[in-house]
């Protein structure tokens, strides 16, 4: 069996580096842009200074500011019909998770034609995608360099896993200086998405020596500097290192892809319109703690690169001592305890569950769960 490695061509990284995206709009030979974002970030001044580096370099330019929080179908109708209408040739998005899915949502019906379910599963495009740039704001999804674009389908009320390497942005750029004002909260959570990606790809069925190697090192600068990064969010040392390892953290997941945690997440999200991170968060250890036995030797090794003394441990318990860091980490930072502060009914876990199931992140699980396991998961967790 073959295995691939997907990754923008060109990705820029440092203070500052966010100036350039006139220019390398320029190489890809855009006259029109659209700025996919969100409402915060199209009002705060943000989305206007890429408006004018992008305007500098001779570009007509749109914002669409209607990339909402676990961005749905209505979002990608939206900003489809401002592309038609302005002619757009050249997509931009700026902000985490949320504006690059909505953006890649966008540009799959811009380059195809028919509606965003059409593309939901692997690799469903059959058409070159329109030149795209992301710039990220968050250390946490990797969207930015991702062929993943997860929307929510409103009338089914589920996230839709959208794999696809046609979505690869072109260029990707993770400035750190448009990354010190986000709020205590949502650097804690994205913060906890990237260690969740790094986890989840280093255990995973489909890990190989090229994704584990930036697995680890995710794992390893998410311990010391996510805690700095909450703590002071002015701090652009933390800052420039949590962008790297959430990159790096997409580098592995994007390769090795996912497991529970994530398939199990997206139903939440998509059922009660929960942020990702947090729900990643919470769920990480009770994944962890369910797979641990079908990869303690790795689990011992993210011990490890969190800190932890395995010195003359046994493997077991070496393995346990992950699954603990990642507990006292997520509470060190003022991620919620359980579901059930999150509003969660376990009257739902059943079709949640079942939804799970079919998650295209699930097949790469290292222990394969029952529908009964799955609801067990989401019950420890509340």
């Amino acid at each position: 069996m073959s295995v691939g490695y997907f990754i923008p061509p060109v990705n820029l990284f440092g203070v500052g580096c966010s100036a350039e995206v006139g220019d390398q709009a320029k190489l890809l030979g855009g006259k029109k842009a659209l700025i996919v974002t969100d409402g915060f970030l199209g009002k705060c001044g943000m989305a206007d200074k890429v408006k004018k580096n992008l305007e500098a370099a001779g570009l007509e330019v749109t914002v669409f500011d209607g990339a909402e929080p676990n961005p749905t179908d209505k979002n990608v109708e939206a900003g489809f019909e401002v592309w038609k209408k302005k002619k757009c040739d050249l997509l931009v998005s700026l902000g985490g998770g949320s504006s690059h899915d909505c953006a890649k949502g966008i540009g799959f019906v811009a380059s195809n034609g028919g509606v965003i379910q059409d593309f939901e599963g692997v690799n469903k495009s059959t058409k070159e995608f329109v030149p795209y740039i992301a710039i990220n704001t968050t250390a946490g999804t990797a969207s930015e360099m991702t062929r993943f674009c997860i929307i929510t389908d409103t009338a089914r009320k589920i996230k839709m896993a959208i794999v696809d390497w046609r979505c690869t942005a072109k260029v990707s750029f993770n400035d750190p200086e448009m990354m010190v004002a986000k709020p205590t909260a949502l650097t804690a959570a994205t913060g906890m998405d990237a260690l969740t990606h790094a986890v989840e790809a280093y255990v995973s069925t489909a890990a190989n020596p090229l994704t584990d190697s930036a697995a680890l090192m995710a794992i390893k600068l998410i311990a010391k500097w996510l805690p700095k990064a909450v703590a002071n969010g002015a701090d652009i040392q933390a800052r420039e290192q949590m962008a790297y390892a959430q990159f790096l953290g997409g580098m592995a997941f994007n390769n090795a892809i996912l497991g529970y945690v994530h398939a199990m997440a997206h139903q939440l999200g998509g059922f009660y319109n929960l942020p990702h991170g947090v729900c990643n968060a919470i769920l990480l250890p009770h994944v962890s703690q369910f797979n641990l036995i079908a990869r303690q030797e790795r689990f011992r090794d993210i011990a490890v690169e969190m800190g932890e003394d395995v010195q003359g441990l046994s493997v077991t318990d070496a393995a346990q001592k992950a699954v603990d860091a990642i507990k006292k980490l997520s509470a060190s930072i003022g991620i919620p305890s359980g579901l059930a502060e999150l509003g969660v009914k376990e009257k739902d876990f059943e079709v949640m569950a079942k939804n799970a199931k079919a998650d295209a992140c699930q097949l790469t699980n290292p222990r394969t769960a029952t529908l009964e396991e799955v609801i067990e998961i989401f019950r420890k967790a509340m």
